[in-house]
């Protein structure tokens, strides 16, 4: 028998430079973050960032054409200044599913 994960879906690896804007008015400045995987509803970003859980944000891929509000589900320091971030996204990214076409 499975036990659940907390996850509806199922992530892929993809590695894809983001955007990320805190919405709770305490930064107005988008930090660059990069994506470790991604599902219809949600990211794992790798961040110098501090995201406390609960936040909302804005993830801003341009490469993907994806300008979506979420909201931070954890933030897990690495090291060396950086955090990984978990997000939940507001609306479904079908597309972060497909290969890239170029």
């Amino acid at each position: 028998m499975r036990m659940p994960t907390g996850r509806f879906e199922q992530r892929i690896a993809k590695t894809e430079v983001v955007g990320l804007l805190h919405l709770d008015g305490s930064s107005t400045a988008k930090v660059e973050a990069f994506t470790e995987n991604v599902s219809p509803r949600g990211a794992r970003v790798i961040t110098d960032s501090v995201c406390a859980p609960g936040k909302l944000v804005r993830l801003d891929a341009s490469e993907e054409q994806v300008n979506l509000p979420g909201r931070v589900v954890y933030c897990q320091p690495l090291g060396e200044g950086k955090f990984a971030v978990g997000l939940r996204l507001e609306v479904r990214v079908e597309k972060w599913q497909k290969p890239h076409r170029r």
